[in-house]
């Protein structure tokens, strides 16, 4: 075994690759970012339903790869723990593997969030690099509805279906792989069967409120359409779906959210304010522990809201620019006139600092080597079966 060989060994031996005193150090002093959202594109080949990435970043190039392997630096220079490369869908950026790796070689840890499309190929390459935690939107176990909630493209539930099980014969079985599951009024009777589902695959689940904004402010993950938003007569039903969600999970189902955020999706579904923020003066905790990156490098206070000015990640100079108290001021300054998103990072990130339940279950998921973040090794057809299974025993189909 060679010297990189070895390093590699060492590094993939541990699920933070940066060790958990920088983590640590994120969580106590709150001044350097657990968690880093990189947009790397605004394309996609899908057009859901809930989503509008498309328009809110269209108007910029991405930044090049080795502007890619730059930012990588940068970010290990300020302390990041952990980034996610996302876009658009980021498995279309011919370069992702090579930027994923950058990422893991500055002892970042990588998540790749995606929208189930990437090839086999691609997937075994980023197990090769070490990739080992994935997310993948799905939003119910039938093909049908999927696929129209994907824009009405055909088969895109099976393709997902079939990457999924691509990620459990070439990732390390200790992964950790979540279904990105968007809660919406088409769905909310699909919700508990796709954490069931994936629990039964060795997967967990995220679950995010569709957002709604106007085609004037397009925003990254908000839908133009109003029928996404849930109606008053809803409400009671929202929360009855969440309150099972939070049994499912308490008894040993893969769901990865915490109470405080399951009950601050009901909130913001129903229009009542969040209470996430409430251990920072009713602010977020941008840009101190996470801040988001724009397909062309600029920094932004998360996907929503850019900057008044550009920072760019990948300068030589964006480190001490990132410690300026300007920056940090106008950020602050917008952080504060917004009323709250449930997009589920920044709010679980925030939750898991700030209260002290949350802190120690994140702490149990992935410091610990246990049974409970386990791939199963299922093929495609057997995870077919099972997701029909559930939506029969669950009258969805």
């Amino acid at each position: 075994m060679n010297d990189s060989d070895h390093m590699k060994q060492q590094r993939n031996s541990r699920f933070f690759e940066g060790g958990l005193a920088k983590l640590a150090a994120s969580a106590i002093t709150k001044d350097s970012p657990t968690y880093v959202q990189f947009y790397v594109t605004a394309r996609c080949n899908l057009t859901c339903e809930q989503c509008n990435i498309i328009y809110a970043n269209a108007d910029q190039e991405e930044a090049t790869t080795e502007q890619c392997y730059r930012i990588a630096e940068n970010l290990a220079k300020i302390g990041t723990s952990v980034v996610l490369l996302t876009g658009g869908e980021p498995f279309v950026r011919k370069d992702i593997v090579a930027i994923a790796e950058a990422m893991i070689e500055n002892g970042i840890h990588t998540r790749l969030q995606t929208n189930g499309l990437a090839s086999r190929k691609q997937i075994e390459a980023m197990g090769e690099i070490g990739a080992h935690d994935i997310s993948i939107s799905l939003d119910s176990p039938v093909p049908v509805l999927q696929d129209t909630i994907n824009g009405q493209f055909k088969n895109s539930w099976l393709r997902a279906i079939n990457t999924i099980a691509a990620i459990n014969e070439l990732f390390p079985d200790n992964s950790f792989a979540a279904l990105g599951c968007v809660l919406a009024p088409r769905n909310l009777e699909h919700v508990t069967s796709v954490i069931e589902f994936a629990t039964a695959i060795g997967w967990w689940v995220s679950l995010v409120p569709s957002h709604a904004t106007r085609p004037d402010q397009p925003r990254a993950f908000s839908t133009f359409d109003p029928a996404l938003r849930f109606p008053k007569e809803k409400y009671t039903r929202v929360k009855e779906v969440l309150e099972s969600a939070k049994k499912l999970r308490d008894a040993g189902h893969n769901l990865y959210d915490s109470d405080e955020y399951l009950d601050d999706i009901y909130n913001f579904v129903s229009g009542q304010p969040l209470q996430w923020r409430r251990r920072n003066g009713g602010v977020c905790d941008a840009p101190n522990l996470y801040f988001a990156i724009q397909p062309n490098g600029d920094m932004a206070v998360c996907c929503d809201y850019r900057l008044p000015k550009s920072y760019s990640t990948y300068d030589s100079g964006f480190p001490t620019m990132y410690r300026d108290g300007i920056l940090r001021r106008q950020a602050r300054t917008i952080a504060e006139q917004c009323t709250g998103c449930m997009y589920g990072s920044f709010p679980e990130i925030t939750i898991s600092s700030r209260f002290f339940i949350p802190m120690m279950s994140r702490a149990k998921l992935f410091l610990a080597n246990g049974d409970h973040r386990r791939l199963r090794r299922l093929s495609a057809k057997q995870m077919i079966e099972a997701a029909q299974d559930i939506a029969r025993k669950n009258r969805l189909i």
